[in-house]
């Protein structure tokens, strides 16, 4: 247990027998009245998001998490599935839960799985992936890093702002967790 003001973003909280990773969270002190934690949940089993208040003095149940090296095998449609590197054993999650991340995966690659009593809750995105360009605007003559952006599409499907002297074919460093890009890979 702790109490609602060590409560940061990232963490697994349990509520009411249900599992909620926190968003974001903030301490709010209105003029008038008692200060708040005032925080954004997101339920790990259905990817609802909640609000919830927290009085700086309640107590809150933090779940306790194991992480385990897993590769990525496939996706069916509903359910992507791992295989865990020491066990051989396999998850499932669905794409509510795996949310952005979904993006990410690529076969056989080695990522960090949350579990909570043996059950899969989530992943753990690297700080940074490696993508190609496949679409984007010509490159701008005399274009430098310091003027406006111009969006691109990655193999991987998403759609990021980079500097306008990027061209199609050029490898860029992208922050999964955010979408944004890093620099020039």
């Amino acid at each position: 247990m702790i109490t609602a003001t060590q409560i940061r973003q990232g963490m697994v909280l349990v509520q009411d027998g249900k599992l909620y990773r926190v968003l974001t969270v903030h301490h709010v002190t209105p003029g008038k009245g008692n200060a708040i934690m005032q925080t954004e949940l997101r339920d790990l089993r259905s990817g609802t998001k909640v609000e919830k208040r927290f009085r700086p003095s309640e107590s809150v149940e933090r779940a306790r998490i194991d992480t385990r090296e897993m590769e990525y095998l496939y996706e069916d449609g509903s359910h992507y599935h791992f295989m865990d590197t020491e066990s051989f054993e396999q998850h499932q999650l669905t794409k509510e839960v795996l949310g952005n991340g979904v993006h990410y995966l690529q076969p056989n690659a080695k990522i960090t799985i949350d579990l909570f009593e043996k059950e899969a809750i989530g992943i753990e995105l690297p700080s940074s992936v490696e993508l190609k360009i496949i679409e984007t605007d010509p490159p701008m003559k005399g274009a430098t890093a310091s003027g406006s952006n111009k969006p691109a599409k990655l193999d991987n499907g998403v759609t990021v702002k980079v500097p306008p002297y990027l061209k199609t074919g050029d490898m860029v460093r992208v922050n999964p967790n955010t979408d944004e890009y890093i620099e020039r890979a």
